[in-house]
């Protein structure tokens, strides 16, 4: 089996990882040794006429910019979309699964996800991605984490190995046309993971501060103006998915 990933950044190089360890050969689009750049029209159309499964990790851009460029030469081959949980909106903490309706800011998300599962793909939602390089850990040590006080606020996160695997198994399974939420068995507020963080380190967590006082940056606010607990019963039962770090505990000591 042959994967070629659209976009080899930190989700991409995680799922090429997980792929391998199994005994996959994968190459991607990026400038990097051994895969072709995006643009590069023929060594793209190559990688893909030699693939069996092909995964995007490309975000919307006024559209799908790997359908726009390479739609037609996507028929035949298994294919993974990585989408956002985002396209659920706020939902003041409830829980959601596959099944809520799609609502907020993402509109251009969800018109892609429909276009990518109209071709046929296994769509997969993921909330925040942390992993090693990409946690509170490191905003401690680099004294940019951030306490607000919200304290209703609460958000679902994934370890980038957990969403991996979760790819591989879709894929070894041949699961075709489905949505997956991609989350740990935890949601909990941004807080507590600092503060899981800074215990691990023996430090003390930053202070509590105001959204404004925070000063963050127009991204980060949005964030934390939505609230939502993401559901993963769906990928449990259907891929015999379950995280090897099923909280942020877990993910966060994993990373010491």
């Amino acid at each position: 089996m042959r994967l070629f990933v659209f976009g080899l950044g930190y989700t991409g190089k995680a799922i090429t990882a997980a792929f391998g360890e199994d005994g996959w050969t994968s190459v991607g689009s990026t400038g990097s040794e051994g895969t072709v750049t995006f643009d590069d029209d023929d060594g793209v159309a190559t990688a893909l006429a030699q693939a069996t499964h092909v995964i995007s990790t490309i975000a919307p851009w006024e559209g799908d910019p790997v359908l726009t460029r390479y739609g037609s030469l996507l028929e035949d081959h298994w294919l993974g979309y990585i989408s956002s949980t985002g396209v659920y909106g706020d939902t003041g903490g409830a829980w959601v699964d596959e099944s809520a309706p799609t609502q907020g800011r993402r509109a251009i998300r969800i018109a892609c996800e429909e276009r990518w599962l109209d071709l046929g793909a296994t769509v997969f939602r993921l909330p925040g991605i942390y992993g090693p390089g990409r946690s509170a850990i490191d905003r401690l040590r680099a004294g940019t984490a951030h306490r607000i006080g919200l304290p209703d606020q609460v958000f679902s996160r994934i370890h980038v190995e957990d969403a991996a695997w979760a790819f591989l198994a879709a894929a070894a399974d041949d699961i075709r046309g489905e949505i997956f939420n991609i989350a740990d068995d935890l949601p909990a507020s941004a807080n507590a993971v600092t503060e899981e963080a800074a215990r691990l380190l023996g430090l003390g967590p930053p202070p509590l501060q105001s959204l404004e006082e925070a000063k963050l940056s127009p991204q980060a606010r949005a964030f934390y103006a939505e609230n939502r607990r993401v559901a993963n019963g769906k990928a449990k039962r259907v891929l015999g998915w379950l995280p090897r770090y099923p909280t942020y505990r877990e993910g966060l000591a994993s990373l010491l």
